[in-house]
């Protein structure tokens, strides 16, 4: 399974470092990743592959409570939802 992880935020040290060791809790390899710096601020994009065991809804509310806590606006969409989304 693969999900789309988005991370906007204003830019501060380690937010990819926090990111990515709450993905790698949840057994997510990182398929492919984005980020750029604008001004102050931070944007990112990742694709992540899971095993098919992972309780993608505990992985969504991790992610959330990680960006509640640093101030991060962290979005996390099952591949499934983005194509069809992309498919209308």
């Amino acid at each position: 399974m693969k999900a789309v992880v988005t991370v906007t935020a204003k830019d501060a040290k380690g937010i990819i470092a926090k990111v990515s060791a709450k993905c790698s809790e949840y057994g997510a390899n990182i398929v492919d990743i984005s980020q750029s710096v604008v001004g102050e601020y931070f944007a990112m994009i990742m694709l992540l592959e899971f095993e098919e065991n992972v309780n993608f809804g505990e992985f969504v509310d991790a992610m959330n409570v990680l960006g509640k806590e640093n101030g991060l606006i962290i979005q996390a969409m099952h591949e499934d939802i983005f194509n069809s989304m992309h498919r209308i």
